[in-house]
């Protein structure tokens, strides 16, 4: 009778090397990814914990500037726009963000001097009188509270240098995530009843036994959500990320640029905020009629994009922009360009347009940032940032009680699970493993990196003290 694939795993974690199977290499890796990696896990996790809830953060830091009491009817858009123009003389409006919500103010966007190119200043008005409550710096629409929360969560507030810890962390969560549920099942797989024993902790266990349990299923509870964050994580990324949007492009699957060009003008670049999912305004610098601003957003409201909208004024010859900017499911995110010397829509890109790609890439990114659904949403995002911090706790706790506690063989931590499982892998895996590790490695550069590093560093500590216990005699009861 031929050995099972999978190997059922002994209490005490030997390795049957007779057995054929893929488990030990699969527990050593995970083992090690787990110890590498948990830290910057334990950073995303957390910063984005914190970013998930930037609405109340907003709130509860820029209340003054955000909200107002509603007092009758708003005043006229232009009206708006030229009190924010005479607060700030020396900017050029970029972009007019208007919301449904009748206590949000009107934020109004402009290019000034002495910032940076991706940053702006906002300036917000009281829709009901017209008058200036402040002014911040923002980035992409964000306040400086939450632009500062989304860089930690991005790069650490390190540049491009940080990006490197978020996508490694991105990279090898669905990698620990799909492999703890192979070794859990490889253990759990002889269980009555099997679905219990994946999903309940193991009861009566004690010691490292029991905080497997608890770690392992939490993990399967946790696998979806682990995924998904995964997933949309790596589309922002640097390098993962470019090659997602250069498959989108092979694909035609790349949301369909607004065409701004008027008639008899020149093919105009696509409008604002078309390749930003945080509504960043890059309109034109130029300087911009207030008046202009009313009879745009009357076109696009006439043309049916009700809800929040943003403006966006254009370069002479060339259409406005109007933009749905919600992003609560279910989401309005329709735009039309508007000619500014008639009033009259010119073209249309609406989200239903999209290909299925396009929305859902959109859709993952407004939940990875916790506004698709609101407030459920964020308690969801919440819950499993905890549940993921929760299994690196187990994960080093399990490490520490795995310690040697004899005297003679006291050790501050548990030895890793023995190398040489490659050579117990069968064909089926062995085989296609070199253009599967090529495939990774061009799709996510920074995992095809660490993981070929790890196996080769790996290979290497394993050979030199292979030699060393070759000239060496072996001490009894000294393991690897």
């Amino acid at each position: 009778m031929s050995a099972p694939p999978l190997e059922l795993e002994r209490t005490d974690e030997t390795t049957r090397t007779s057995q054929i199977s893929v488990v030990p290499l699969l527990r050593r890796l995970h083992f090690y990814a787990g110890v590498l990696i948990g830290p910057f896990l334990v950073v995303a996790a957390v910063t984005g914990m914190l970013y998930a809830f930037a609405p109340q953060i907003d709130d509860v830091l820029y209340g003054d500037k955000l909200w107002v009491e509603p007092a009758g009817t708003a005043r006229p858009v232009s009206e708006q726009v030229a009190a924010a123009q005479a607060s700030l003389p020396e900017g050029t409006v970029t972009a007019v963000q208007l919301f449904d919500d009748p206590e949000a103010t009107t934020r109004v966007v402009f290019a000034a001097p002495g910032l940076a190119e991706e940053y702006s200043k906002t300036v917000y008005v009281n829709p009901y009188t017209a008058q200036v409550q402040g002014e911040l710096t923002t980035w992409a629409g964000a306040t400086p509270a939450v632009t500062w929360l989304d860089q930690l969560h991005r790069d650490l507030n390190l540049g491009p240098v940080g990006n490197l810890y978020s996508e490694l962390a991105a990279s090898w969560l669905w990698v620990l995530s799909l492999v703890g549920l192979v070794l859990w099942i490889a253990r759990r797989r002889t269980a009555k009843r099997r679905v219990r024993a994946l999903l309940v902790p193991e009861k009566g266990a004690k010691g490292v036994r029991k905080t497997r349990s608890w770690h392992a299923s939490l993990g399967v509870w946790a696998l979806v959500g682990a995924l998904f964050l995964s997933a949309t994580g790596l589309t922002w990324s640097n390098y993962a990320g470019e090659n997602f949007s250069a498959v989108l492009v092979a694909l035609n699957a790349k949301a369909p640029a607004l065409d701004t060009a008027l008639p008899g003008s020149t093919p105009a670049a696509p409008a604002a905020g078309e390749h930003s999912e945080h509504n960043g305004s890059a309109g034109s610098t130029e300087p911009v009629d207030a008046k202009t601003f009313d009879e745009v957003l009357a076109a696009g409201r006439g043309a049916g994009l009700d809800g929040p909208v943003e403006l966006a004024p254009a370069a002479a010859g060339t259409a406005w922009s109007v933009a749905q900017t919600d992003q609560l499911w279910p989401i309005r995110q329709d735009k039309a360009a508007v000619d500014p010397a008639t009033g009259t829509v010119t073209a249309r890109a609406d989200f239903a347009d999209r290909p299925f790609l396009a929305k859902l890439s959109s859709l993952g990114i407004y939940a990875h940032m916790g506004l698709l659904f609101g407030l459920a949403n964020q308690i969801a995002l919440l819950l499993l940032a905890a549940t993921i911090l929760a299994l690196i706790f187990f994960g080093y706790r399990m490490w520490w009680q795995r310690r040697p506690t004899r005297a003679d063989r006291s050790a501050p931590l548990g030895a890793a699970p023995k190398r040489g499982g490659w050579q117990q892998l069968p064909l089926w895996f062995v085989i296609p493993a070199p253009l599967v590790l090529i495939a990774v490695g061009i799709a996510m550069p920074l995992l095809g990196i660490s993981l070929v590093a790890f196996l080769i560093l790996d290979g290497v500590i394993g050979a030199v003290r292979a030699r060393k216990s070759e000239r060496t005699p072996v001490v009894a009861g000294q393991g690897d």
